[in-house]
Order: structure tokens, then sequence, then C-alpha cells
């Protein structure tokens, strides 16, 4: 089991540990709901630092990455940020992931924990042009500061403007007295904020200085329980939940990062699926009978027909209800109709409804 540069702090603050992705995380501190209300509202700090980080460098680093990614990064300038995914060869993916364009000719592409040899294996067998790929993972760390108050908080620890920064942007600077620190306007809880990334031996004081800076805000530390109820109120998608190597981008809702502009892994057969119309869809829904989806439960018409299977659920702590994300046939997938979750061989009542389900 790895542990981050952080695993000491996280236990002396009493975090409860798991395993996660082969790295022991914390899954929650005070409480889920304390911690999800605590970044809807004010802001909190998630250790994330177990996700990997490639560089990619080279004259044909952009042809690599175009070719192994369905975005366009072609549309990407220095300092933007671009969420794609690596489509495999079977109508599956391969994983999500970001690509920050650093300038023409140089990457970092930030990957899932679960999926890091995997994804390094994958882009390598594609590197045929001579790519210089650097695998950064295990010396990097990485926070996400998510919340109203995530602007004020660090922008005592840098001359970088926070409140000019565009969403999907990001700049290296002078952070907490420390160089070379990328601050991203980027994150998965859509309460705003960004995402640090910076080497291992500077984390205490950059996780002291965040926590100094925020106190008046009484800043949080977030596990992974509250980062999952955050993402999935606003219909974000988990890998190894709601999209795998089973499941295409254009089922899971993510023809937007499918550009059929240009070549990449897969891309015909997935350009003729769109056109021909999916037979299932990965859709939101809302309980409105009393009963909590949890994953692979079985999703059923009125009679007890076999439409569907959920993804991702949970109480939602912001909306007082029970949420999912499933995919069903497309038949049932139209917003408002009602669709049935077998929980413990009940048929318990829902609707599709569309994400976000947290407005704001």
């Amino acid at each position: 089991m790895k542990n981050t540069a952080l695993t000491a702090i996280h236990t002396q603050l009493g975090a409860k540990m798991v395993p996660f992705a082969g790295y022991n995380m914390p899954v929650q501190y005070a409480g889920i709901n304390v911690e999800h209300e605590a970044v809807r509202k004010a802001v909190g700090v998630f250790d994330v630092s177990h996700m990997g980080e490639f560089i990619l460098k080279g004259e044909n680093a952009l042809d690599l990455i175009q070719r192994v990614c369905s975005n366009d990064a072609s549309k990407l300038v220095d300092g933007k940020v671009q969420y794609s995914c690596l489509p495999n060869v079977d109508g599956g993916i391969v994983d999500d992931l970001l690509v920050y364009r650093m300038d023409d000719k140089s990457y970092m592409l930030v990957v899932n924990a679960s999926n890091i040899d995997k994804d390094w294996n994958w882009i390598s067998k594609y590197n045929t042009k001579g790519v210089e790929m650097h695998n950064i993972s295990e010396k990097t760390s990485l926070l996400a500061v998510q919340g109203p108050n995530a602007a004020s908080t660090l922008q005592k620890l840098t001359d970088i403007n926070l409140s000019d920064m565009e969403y999907y942007s990001f700049q290296k600077g002078v952070f907490a007295g420390v160089e070379n620190v990328l601050v991203s306007a980027t994150g998965y809880t859509g309460a705003g904020g960004f995402e640090i990334y910076f080497e291992n031996e500077k984390a205490e004081i950059i996780w002291n200085a965040i926590f100094e800076a925020g106190a008046e805000f009484d800043i949080k530390p977030i596990g992974l329980g509250a980062r999952d109820t955050l993402r999935l109120e606003m219909g974000f998608c988990l890998y190894g939940n709601d999209i795998n190597d089973t499941t295409s981008p254009i089922e899971a809702g993510l023809g937007w990062i499918t550009k059929f502009s240009k070549e990449f892994t897969n891309s015909k057969n997935l350009l003729a699926q769109k056109e021909a119309g999916v037979k299932r869809k990965l859709v939101g829904f809302e309980m409105i009978d009393r009963g909590i989806p949890r994953h692979d439960y079985k999703i059923v018409d009125e009679q007890g027909n076999e439409i569907g299977i959920v993804t991702s659920g949970t109480q939602s702590p912001s909306l007082q209800k029970a949420i999912g994300m499933g995919y069903i046939d497309v038949a049932f997938a139209k917003e408002n109709s009602d669709v049935y979750i077998l929980i413990r061989d009940q048929k318990i009542k829902a609707k599709v409804v569309k994400y976000p389900f947290y407005k704001g």
C-alpha cells in the first residue's frame, strides 16, 4: 500500500483511512455530510496526490495526444486545460483524463490513480514517433482546494491573480513561498476552486500554509467520501463506476469530448455509433420512493423487466434525497420518465432527471 506525502498528517487529524487505487487514503475526517457542506458553503482541501501525471515532450507530442485522445487538443493554447478520454479499440474507455498544454511541444496528462500503469502502457504503445515521456506520478503531490472561499484562501499565498483565472486554465508561479507550483482552475466538485501541483518534499509546507490561510473560513480537510457525493451531485463520471473499458463515450454522454474532426483510436466505429444512435445511455435519476440506489443495482420498468443498471448512487447531502446514475435503454431515458430500482427485490420508484442534480 502506497502512502502520499501527507498520510501522516491525515492520521494525526483522525482520518479514517482506507485502501484506494493502491494508496492509503482518507475517506473521511469529521464525517461525510459535514465535509460535503464545508465544500459547498465555505472551503475544503482534498489530498488527491494518488492521481497520475505524465509529461509528454517533443515535436510529436501533440500528434500522439491527438491519436490517443478523443478530444481535439489542437484547440488548446498555452495555459489551458482540456477534459478528454482515451478510447480503446473495442468501443470502451481506457480512462478519462485532463490534458494541460505547457507549450506547443510540452503537455501534462493527469490520469486516474487506478489506471496509471494501464494508461502509461496504452499511450506508450502508440508512441511511434519518439515523444519523450516522463511518469512523474510518484514524485508529484496534488491538492484540490474547493468551495466558494477557495480563491480568498489561496490568494493570500500567491501573486498569481486567481480571480482572473478562467475555468480550465492554469499558471505556474510561487505559492506559499515554494517556486514552480502549478495552480489550475479545475476541480471535481462543482463548487469552484483550484488544484495545486507540486513536489512531494513541499507537501507539508503547502498543506499547513493553506490551512492557516483558510482558518478564517473554517477550512476543513475533506476525504474521498465527500469527494464522491460532491461529484455525483454534479453528474460527473467516476472511472470504474460510470465509465470503464466496456462503456462508450457516446453512451456515457461524453460526445462533447469526442471530436470527429480528426482520427483517433476507434474513431470510425464511434462515429458510426453516434450516427446510428445508441441503445442505452447514461442518465441521472432521483428517487421518488424511499431507498438508496447502489452500484450494480438493477433498473426495471413498471412490469419488472430489466432495462438498465445503476452505476453510482447516494443520499445527496445538499438535496436531502437519494440520487443516482445508470445506463438504461434509450426508450426510458427521456427526462421525467418513471423507472424503478430493485432494492432487496422491491421495486422502488425513481424518475429520470437532467444533470446536474445540484443547481447551486
